[in-house]
């Protein structure tokens, strides 16, 4: 899943484990799921319906996380055929 999208449906716990730096797009919305238990069980959608958020709001947020993680893909991609 580390090259593929993240959708509402992934484990918040599988996000910040394979893409710690989604976590300051999560804490910007309002989801303080770092260390958080409920992390371990809920999906980003359960995180962020239960902090009130709405579908647009979801929306965005997925969208803002696969943008940072796409970064770190793209970056990680150039240094493996740079052989760094």
């Amino acid at each position: 899943m580390d090259s593929k999208k993240i959708t509402k449906e992934t484990p918040i716990n599988y996000l910040l484990e394979k893409h710690p730096e989604a976590a300051e797009i999560l804490m910007a919305y309002g989801l303080h799921c770092v260390g958080c238990h409920f992390s371990e069980f809920d999906t980003i959608e359960d995180g962020a319906r239960i902090h009130g958020m709405n579908d647009e709001e979801i929306k965005m947020m997925i969208k803002d996380v696969n943008k940072i993680v796409g970064q770190k893909i793209i970056f990680k991609n150039k240094n493996i055929k740079r052989g760094v």
